[in-house]
């Protein structure tokens, strides 16, 4: 595979414009508003700038902003591609007008992979004739920085679509997981979402402040799990392994669940939260507090690559 079609080239399409140029892959790039696709190009140097600078990418930014070319119109955005990435609009509609679009276009040959975040893949591929090459393909903001792709098919979805997407994405350097099923909002966002609502329902019932709840994941659980997931966590946390650790704590852990009922983000404990961050970090610093985490990200990424992890 030589050339990959980014469409969409907004904050998640500039990413993967960068994950698969610094790949050594020609990247198309199209958006549909007129001279969004060219705007992007400054912000991408910039990143790759920054890469280098963090000694994450051996080649001059230039050398793999050229291989990075915006195109004005989507039928030459496709043209001669092995892979489509589409980031368009989170919303079902655009997505299927843009993948019927994309079907006509494309080879029967060509993956139709979407970005989406939790729509799912049959929401939008049904009725199209090439329904069985297309999937989604969920990475993790931003994805030059953060490895980790869901990848998640269709029950059409052909399995040498799904293989052939996986081997794509460990070649450009990404960490593709594969889902079994479709699930509402992918497994990553699940998760997510339960920590979510356990942090909030803390902040709503006055057990902690948002920035100790914050402190106990950054300068807790997620110094752990920076480089193990959780069940590799619970199975060292014990000398038996997993099935010692769940006769030592699985009564309490399972009493914990018990007493977490669904939370619905209501307005009050929302604007809590909203207070107390505000009151932390000004709106008008969220962009710098942004650029200070990728570098973060950057350090800690570096970090795990010398450590061989």
């Amino acid at each position: 595979m030589e050339r990959v079609a980014v469409v969409g080239a907004g904050l998640i399409g500039r990413a993967w414009a960068i994950v698969f140029a610094r790949a050594g892959l020609a990247v198309s790039l199209w958006d549909k508003l007129p001279g969004v696709a060219e705007g992007a190009m400054p912000v991408i140097r910039a990143r790759l700038a920054d890469l280098r600078a963090a000694g994450l990418v051996g080649e001059a930014p230039e050398a793999i902003a050229a291989r990075i070319a915006p195109v004005a119109e989507l039928g030459a955005a496709v043209a001669g591609a092995a892979h489509v990435q589409e980031n368009g609009p989170e919303r079902l509609e655009p997505k299927r007008e843009l993948f019927a679009e994309l079907d006509r276009l494309c080879p029967p040959e060509v993956v139709l992979a979407s970005s989406t975040s939790g729509i799912p893949a049959s929401a939008f591929t049904a009725t199209l004739a090439g329904r069985g090459r297309c999937l989604v393909a969920h990475p993790v903001n931003p994805p030059y920085l953060v490895p980790l792709v869901e990848l998640v098919g269709a029950p059409w979805t052909e399995p040498a679509v799904v293989a052939r997407t996986r081997a794509l994405m460990e070649r450009v350097g990404q960490v593709p997981v594969t889902a079994h099923r479709e699930t509402r909002g992918f497994v990553l966002n699940r998760l997510q979402a339960a920590l979510l609502a356990e942090a909030f329902r803390l902040v709503r019932d006055g057990v902690m402040s948002v920035e100790d709840v914050d402190r106990c994941v950054k300068d807790g659980l997620g110094l752990r799990w920076s480089f193990m997931g959780p069940f590799e966590t619970i199975d060292l946390n014990a000398p038996g392994g997993v099935a010692d650790y769940a006769e030592r704590f699985g009564p309490l852990m399972g009493g914990i669940t018990e007493e977490q009922t669904p939370f619905h983000y209501d307005a009050a404990t929302v604007a809590r939260v909203a207070a107390e961050r505000r009151a932390a970090l000004p709106l008008e610093r969220i962009e710098e507090r942004s650029a200070w985490r990728d570098r973060r990200l950057m350090a800690l990424l570096a970090h795990r690559r010398g450590q061989g992890g």
